[in-house]
């Protein structure tokens, strides 16, 4: 599960800063980084998974549906 939070973690770091941004340098890119996990650790919360193994396999067989075009 740790594996998952770091993962998600960055992805939320390229998402609102690295994404959003363009930078002069790689001290600017550090900077903004470094002023995201500031601003996010003030207001983090621990992730809480909500979806349960039922409604993930669901979504999944909806999605290999689509690809394979059959219903299996």
């Amino acid at each position: 599960m740790l594996a998952y939070q770091v993962e998600r973690f960055f992805g939320l770091i390229t998402d609102k800063t690295i994404r959003r941004g363009s930078f002069s340098s790689v001290k600017d890119l550090i900077s903004k980084i470094d002023h995201f996990v500031a601003s996010y650790n003030q207001t983090c919360k621990p992730f809480a998974w909500t979806a349960t193994a039922d409604s993930i396999l669901e979504k999944l067989h909806r999605l290999c549906s689509r690809i394979s075009g059959t219903a299996h």
